[in-house]
């Protein structure tokens, strides 16, 4: 087992290190597995001993390194008062959604001297996380003064204008942030990420590599990376980066969905030809009845039947229409010559795809307290880089939009393997949603 100095910072001795020491012992303990292991067994032997020689204070610091923020807040509320109980205290709050209880503690730390401003920052993203715009915007100035100065105060102002979609300005304020402090990572991780998700994967990848070619392993860089690879066909690359990832954290369960998606990739045939006209069905299928000259009746029909687009009218058989009131043969014949010119007829999609029509049945009435829900935007469910390009390229953008579609046609998405299905299925579990199913 590797010994405590290895760490070079000792979180139980004495002296209690300073916080910026503390936040680089954090990130050197969540580098690899190992390191977790050798952290976990010095808080352990802290937990085990007892009297004056039990820290609460470093064993409640310890947990919420390593991301046990329940038993951080119960060991911290036990240590005596002090500018680093109150820090701490307020970041494992604010991972388990007590962002007032936080701010309250922040406030406190200022009674012990702890740094205004880094009291502010840390305030202002908690108001950002809780969707307080207002209250950030006007905790941030009053660090004005720190403009051009602080590369912390133009992240966090990035951070909150990326918040409230104003991206180009937040974008500015990552560059300045790297210009103050060329090492500053998150900065440079979410100007990677902005230029990821906006379309400009060179200036992403770029990005991405000058975060990944420094230490300790910034393991989501690398993962975004390598899905940026793989959707450019550097299959060799993306799995590099996923080795990457797993020489440290040989079990990370994302990684290791990752690298057999990327296997399967190198051998999975895209017929770019079948693609288009694929597309170009598609868009077909879309066009509007109204595009079409139809007599008022036929049109008048259409409508009350609910028949909206070429594609419902190929779900659409003779009988269904003739059935239908004041529907008689010459409609009939009009709308059957003007599918004969696309090279479609009436009830087409029914005999390519049996299954496939039986789950256009209306769908079950929405419950009213899941309405508001399932008219959010997907983003809201913090997806991966991955999964949000694959929504995007399905034109998917509520969460109702998602829950209609099934496993099969995302896993029909190019480069979208188990990996993010997995992501997905998660995010619509959590919310007590799922994705449609065929019965």
């Amino acid at each position: 087992m590797e010994q405590t100095i290895n760490f070079q910072i000792d979180l139980f001795a004495d002296k209690l290190p300073s916080i910026d020491e503390i936040r680089k012992l954090s990130d050197l303990v969540n580098s690899s597995e190992s390191n977790l292991l050798v952290f976990k067994e010095q808080l352990e032997q802290n937990l085990s001993q007892t009297g004056a020689k039990r820290n609460d204070l470093a064993a409640g610091i310890a947990l919420v390194i390593l991301g046990r923020n329940k038993e951080a807040i119960e060991k911290l509320e036990k240590a005596k008062d002090c500018r680093e109980k109150f820090i701490y205290l307020a970041t494992a709050q604010r991972r388990t959604g007590l962002l007032d209880k936080a701010n309250e503690g922040l406030q406190k730390s200022l009674d012990y001297q702890a740094d205004p401003f880094f009291i502010s920052l840390e305030k202002t993203a908690n108001y950002r996380r809780a969707g307080n715009f207002e209250a950030a915007e006007k905790e941030l100035k009053k660090n004005s003064n720190y403009e051009n100065v602080s590369a912390e105060y133009h992240y966090q102002l990035g951070r909150l204008q990326e918040a409230e979609g104003l991206y180009e300005q937040a974008v500015e304020n990552y560059k300045t942030a790297l210009e103050l402090a060329p090492e500053h990572q998150r900065a440079l991780f979410y100007l990677a990420y902005r230029c990821d998700i906006s379309g400009d994967e060179e200036a992403a990848i770029d990005y991405y590599k000058q975060i990944t070619s420094s230490s300790p392993v910034y393991v989501s860089a690398l993962l975004n990376l390598a899905v940026l690879y793989e959707d450019s066909d550097q299959y060799e690359k993306a799995s590099e980066c996923i080795d990457k990832v797993l020489e440290s954290h040989p079990n990370h369960p994302r990684a290791l969905l990752f690298k057999k998606d990327i296997e399967s990739s190198k051998t999975m045939f895209y017929d770019e030809e079948k693609e288009k006209k694929k597309t170009r069905r598609n868009q077909l299928l879309e066009t509007p009845i109204t595009d079409f000259e139809l007599s008022v009746r036929s049109r008048n029909c259409l409508k009350k039947m609910n028949i909206r687009t070429v594609g419902d009218l190929m779900k659409t058989t003779e009988s269904d229409l003739l059935a239908f009131k004041n529907f008689g043969e010459t409609s009939l014949k009009e709308i059957k010559a003007i599918l004969s010119t696309k090279g479609l007829h009436l009830g087409m999609a029914l005999e390519e795809q049996p299954q496939e029509a039986a789950a256009e049945e209306p769908p079950a009435p929405v419950v009213e307290e899941n309405q508001g829900l399932l008219n959010k935007p997907v983003d809201e469910l913090q997806l991966s880089v991955r999964a949000k390009k694959c929504l995007q390229k399905l034109n998917l953008h509520s969460i109702k939009d998602l829950t209609q579609k099934t496993e099969a046609e995302l896993l029909g998405v190019k480069n979208f393997g188990v990996t993010s299905l997995n992501e997905i299925k998660k995010a619509l579990t959590d919310i007590g949603l799922s994705l449609r199913t065929l019965d």
